[in-house]
C-alpha cells in the first residue's frame, strides 16, 4: 500500500450546523498563505495526498470533505444544493483565514466551486487554480419544467430507497473499483484511496464515504449567461489545468465541449491555460509530480 509521506491532523469544524471534517497538513505562519485545496464529486480530501507529498516547498495545506462526504455529517436532507458548497467554503476561510486571502485549488466539482466562489467573494482568493472543473452543459428556459418534475421524480426514487452507492464486500473491491474507473491507478495508491474512500459497516460490507443523495439531479437549470457575470468578477490570477485525456466527449456526447469551456474561460480577467500530459481527469492521482510543480510555480508567479 501506498506509504504517506507527510501526515496531515484532522479536526472537526463546526459550519453551518455541520461537524466539517478537515485535513491539514503542515503549520501555519506569518510568512505562509493558507493552500486551500477543495475536492471534487465523489470524491474525498485525502485525494489530494499524492499532490501534497509531491509538494518541494512547506505549505499550510487545508482540504475539507465536502458536506455528506467523506467524514463531513451529512445534513438532514435528501438533495444538495451548489451555492451551499460557496457559502460552506466561506464560512471555512473565516474559520482558518479571517482577513486574509488564501491560495485556492480546485479539482472538478470542487473547481466550478471555487471558481464561482473567487467570483462571488475576489477579495478572499489570491490565486486560483482550477483542475478540469468545466461546468455544466448550457440550459434552455423550455427545460425548466422537465427539470423540476424530474427533480421531484428521484427525491421520491430516493425516499423508496432506489437511489443508493453499491456497497462493496472488501477494501480490496472498493481498490479494483477505482482502478477499474482510472486505468493508470496503481494498485498501491488505489489501496490507500480505498481505505479513505469507503468504510466498512456494521455487517462488513464497505460504504462509499458519500451519501446517495448527491446522485439526485440539481432542479435549478446551469444559466450560463449568470456564470459568464460571476467570471468576470474574478480578480486573482487563475490557472486552467487540463488533463491531456479529453473527457467531455465521453461524458457530453456533443452536448457540451472543451470549445466551449475554452470560450467560456476567456471572461476570466486573468487566465493562464495548461495541459498535464498522460492523464486523465482525475489528474491529481496521475500525475501528481507534474501537478505539484504546476501549482508550486504558479503561486510564486
Amino acid at each position: 500500500m501506498y506509504q504517506a509521506i507527510k501526515t496531515p491532523r484532522c479536526e472537526f469544524v463546526p459550519i453551518r450546523n455541520l461537524k466539517y471534517h478537515v485535513r491539514i497538513w503542515g503549520e501555519p505562519g506569518p510568512d505562509k498563505i493558507p493552500l486551500v485545496m477543495v475536492h471534487g464529486w465523489m470524491d474525498v480530501a485525502a485525494s489530494y495526498q499524492f499532490v501534497v507529498d509531491a509538494f518541494a516547498r512547506d505549505h499550510y495545506v487545508i482540504a475539507p470533505d465536502w458536506r455528506g462526504y467523506g467524514q463531513t455529517e451529512v445534513p438532514a436532507t435528501d438533495n444538495y444544493w451548489f451555492p451551499d458548497y460557496l457559502a460552506d467554503l466561506d464560512f471555512l476561510l473565516d474559520h482558518y483565514s479571517p482577513g486574509a486571502a488564501v491560495h485556492l485549488v480546485g479539482h472538478s466539482m470542487g473547481g466550478n466551486v471555487s471558481m464561482l466562489y473567487s467570483g462571488v467573494r475576489p477579495e478572499r482568493v489570491r490565486r486560483l487554480v482550477n483542475l478540469e472543473g468545466f461546468g455544466m452543459a448550457r440550459t434552455q428556459p423550455s427545460q425548466a419544467a422537465a427539470r423540476y418534475g424530474k427533480w421531484i421524480d428521484e427525491i421520491k426514487a430516493f425516499h423508496r430507497g432506489e437511489i443508493n452507492l453499491m456497497p462493496y464486500a472488501s477494501s480490496e473491491d472498493v481498490a479494483k473499483r477505482l482502478m477499474k474507473t482510472n486505468k493508470r491507478l496503481r494498485l498501491d495508491k488505489a489501496q490507500w484511496l480505498a481505505m479513505h474512500w469507503a468504510r466498512p459497516d456494521d455487517q462488513g460490507m464497505w460504504r462509499i464515504l458519500g451519501d446517495p443523495a448527491h446522485r439526485i439531479i440539481n432542479p435549478k437549470l446551469y444559466r450560463v449567461d449568470e456564470v459568464l457575470e460571476i467570471f468576470k468578477c474574478i480578480t486573482a490570477p487563475t490557472l486552467m489545468v487540463e488533463a491531456s485525456d479529453e473527457s467531455m466527449t465521453k461524458w457530453w456526447n456533443g452536448k457540451f465541449t472543451l470549445e466551449e469551456v475554452h470560450e467560456r474561460m476567456k471572461s476570466v480577467p486573468h487566465l493562464q491555460r495548461t495541459v498535464v500530459k498522460d492523464a486523465g481527469h482525475m489528474l491529481h492521482h496521475d500525475q501528481p509530480q507534474v501537478l505539484a510543480k504546476l501549482i508550486e510555480d504558479f503561486l510564486q508567479i
